[in-house]
């Protein structure tokens, strides 16, 4: 079985970071958002990978063969983009003659139990329940439990389960004809060739699928999520109960994720703070942030806070003397 994963996106709700660097490959929780995905994917078999490519998409095959060369990949460039459903109908011919493959979006980490998704007998497409369905891509089923409609982005949604950007289909050919049919017919949704309206057109072709209901989606296209993502993959044993290195001056307070070759003095750490690699830190405060390797953070105080690799922050040292009834406020 192949996997599919488009990281295409341009990530515009992550800029200023995704100016230089593409959505997949931003810090989270000791890792990257891509790193996660393939790690998830390789630990359930999968050693065949198709990554579609597009904005800074150099970055990503090189990520990916630095540090997976274990793993078969190929790579496709989406140029334009149109769509998800344009992205594979680019990668078609990597995928068709398979008997199955998996599809999972590069830009969201999705915990469920692929073996099961993977070994099921029928196509499966993973859903959550959301509070705003308009959203998403949205699922209905029958009383079978398979699949009757899929809509994208629905001004008055029947149902709340979202897509959730995990699909295994059982019959890539199908999928390529209908990829291939949308494109002819030039059937789009919000202006976009969707996935959603070729996995229509299969299940109107007689296609069955059915849904598996994901334990967590974490969807990192923007700072609150990807802070969110970050803090609950931290809440994990591995980092809630790793033994941290002692730095002089310093209290840790888990979960964190700290790089190698750090150096960290007289500062607070955590939680929910993930540092990379080599990274230089003093007379400094930070909670709930992601801090790039090779960085520098002096006399400052951050929380909910997102810092690019190679970035340097200086903050304001005062000394003061400060008599009673006083207010100072350095926030505006």
């Amino acid at each position: 079985m192949k996997a599919v994963i488009p990281v295409a996106g341009i990530g515009s709700k992550l800029r200023p970071h995704t100016h230089t660097q593409p959505k997949s490959l931003i810090p989270v929780a000791g890792n990257t958002v891509l790193g996660h995905i393939i790690d998830r994917l390789r630990d359930a078999g999968i050693q065949d990978f198709i990554f579609i490519i597009g904005y800074l998409g150099n970055k990503v095959q090189a990520y990916v063969e630095r540090k997976y060369p274990d793993i078969r990949a190929e790579f496709v460039v989406q140029e334009p983009r149109e769509g998800l459903g344009h992205a594979l109908w680019l990668a078609r011919d990597h995928f068709r003659r398979e008997d199955a493959i998996i599809i999972m979006l590069g830009d969201a980490i999705v915990e469920v139990d692929l073996e099961k998704v993977i070994h099921s007998p029928h196509s499966v497409l993973c859903v959550k329940q959301v509070e705003q369905p308009s959203l998403f891509g949205v699922t209905e089923v029958g009383d079978d439990e398979f699949i009757t409609k899929l809509v994208e982005k629905p001004r008055i949604p029947k149902s709340n389960f979202a897509l959730v950007g995990l699909y295994k289909l059982n019959h890539p050919e199908k999928l390529a004809q209908s990829l291939e049919y949308i494109l002819a017919e030039n059937i789009r949704s919000q202006n976009e060739f969707h996935l959603t309206d070729a996995l229509m057109y299969l299940v109107k072709n007689g296609e069955k699928i059915t849904t598996c209901k994901v334990d967590h989606w974490y969807d990192c296209g923007r700072k609150d999520t990807v802070l969110e993502t970050n803090a609950a993959l931290l809440n994990r044993p591995e980092f809630l109960e790793a033994k941290q290195p002692v730095f002089p001056n310093t209290i840790i307070i888990p979960p964190v994720s700290i790089g190698k070759d750090c150096d960290i003095s007289n500062s607070i750490i955590g939680p929910d703070v993930a540092i990379g690699a080599n990274t230089i830190i003093d007379y400094t405060i930070v909670q709930n942030s992601i801090i790039g390797e090779y960085s520098e953070l002096r006399n400052s105080v951050l929380h909910g806070s997102i810092i690019g690799n190679d970035s340097s922050m200086k903050g304001l040292s005062h000394s003061l003397n400060i008599g009673d009834n006083t207010e100072i406020n350095f926030s505006e």
